[in-house]
């Protein structure tokens, strides 16, 4: 049987809207992921990426895509802003994108270690507005924002489900208090949860359909995909890797169990071992005189890689992931911080081979991208049209899968 003009002009449309939102979603891809990513055959993707080049609603480049000459597709022209909200323990990061998630303003400012929640999240708005009118725009212009918080977020409730892994935000609704004071549609989520999508849709878990995103920092956290989706538990607590106990005589950790991975490789922690020996006050001292040659800083890095790694291993012991990448401010050392770890996986028999351990690919900027990618994400959940919207209708708790 024929298909008429008429089903021949929808069935058109809607090729066209699925290569559309799948550009949008990855921001940057080639027409050959474009064809596995939309099930399209590769002569419609490519006569449609041609009509919309021409119509300037794409714009091509050459690349190189597995060895060979391709060609990267992205958005011709973005409209609507999206704001990324990143609440570290003693940072605060704020970025304005395009919906391609291409930053065009962002702002980092240092938090007290006890900062309290409705003054962080004031101080977000704040910088949320001063930025986005430095762009000659409004918050009115604000599709949506994302939240990526350093603590194990709830996707029920959108609130911090243990009591002092970030003292004084437990029984705050996050996405709810944003969303009221800019008036926008706002999604929350834990950093490395959130991070671990950024690196899946656009790093280096891209087509890594199970695999895990670990964030060193000032605490240890890890976000899991399982079947190209991120894997919250049932109160959001799973990748709570630094919560793991390593040693079962060990100091007290802030989320109250005793010899967590926390209290052996946490920021601080190394900063501690080498403060009476090097005097050092930050752990980006370490990091540099690390990445220098000292001998102390790369043996306390060291450490933490195969202590990581060793807790990474009971983790692929039970969700066997085929690739493990590393972000946060410890990354920075590079083969440092990972050679040890991959040694600490590659010591188990069983896994010989069978997972790949390397640097996030994002470069310091996976959580934030993974805010960004929260507030794209609530854009499309709220108003898939991508109009901007006129009010907040309801702030939304849960992450973000895929």
């Amino acid at each position: 049987m024929s298909i008429g003009p008429g089903s021949q002009a929808s069935l058109r449309e809607a090729n066209t809207a699925r290569v559309v939102e799948t550009v949008r979603k990855f921001g940057h891809i080639t027409q050959v992921e474009l064809t596995a990513a939309t099930g399209l055959s590769p002569a419609t993707i490519s006569n449609t990426v041609k009509r919309l080049v021409a119509e300037g609603v794409f714009r091509t480049r050459s690349t190189v895509h597995s060895g060979r000459r391709a060609q990267l597709v992205s958005l011709a022209r973005q409209t609507g802003l999206l704001a990324g909200v990143q609440v570290g323990r003693r940072v605060l990061r704020i970025a304005i994108s395009d919906t391609s998630l291409d930053i065009q303003r962002s702002k980092s400012l240092p938090l007290p270690l006890t900062h309290r929640a409705d003054t962080t999240l004031d101080r977000a708005a704040i910088l949320i507005t001063e930025l986005v009118e430095d762009l000659g725009a409004n918050v009115d212009e604000l599709s949506a924002v994302g939240v990526s918080m350093a603590a194990p977020i709830d996707p029920e409730s959108g609130m911090i489900p243990v009591a002092g892994i970030l003292p004084g935000w437990e029984d705050i609704e996050i996405a709810t208090v944003l969303s009221k004071r800019l008036n926008r549609p706002t999604s929350v989520d834990n950093d490395a949860n959130a991070a671990a999508v950024a690196e899946a849709r656009r790093g280096a878990l891209r087509g890594v359909a199970n695999g895990i995103y670990v964030c060193a920092t000032y605490t240890t956290g890890a976000g899991i995909i399982i079947n190209g989706h991120v894997y919250h538990g049932v109160r959001g607590t799973a990748g709570e890797i630094g919560h793991v106990q390593v040693e079962p005589s060990g100091l007290i950790c802030n989320c109250g169990g005793r010899g967590c991975l926390n209290t052996l490789v946490g920021a601080n922690v190394l900063v501690e071992s080498l403060r009476l020996s090097h005097g050092y006050t930050s752990v980006s001292d370490v990091i540099r005189e690390a990445n220098a040659g000292d001998i102390g800083c790369r043996q306390v890095v060291g450490d933490a890689g195969t202590q990581i790694g060793r807790v990474l291993a009971d983790q692929v012991m039970v969700l066997s992931p085929s690739k493990i990448v590393v972000g946060g401010e410890l990354a920075a050392t590079g083969e440092l911080l990972l050679a040890p770890m991959r040694d600490a996986i590659e010591g188990r028999p069983l896994f010989a081979g069978t997972v790949s351990v390397e640097a996030a690919a994002l470069a310091g900027q996976s959580e934030i991208m993974g805010a960004l990618t929260l507030a794209y994400d609530e854009q499309e959940r709220v108003n898939p049209m991508g109009v901007s919207p006129d009010r907040a209708d309801g702030a939304s708790p849960k992450g973000v899968g895929e």
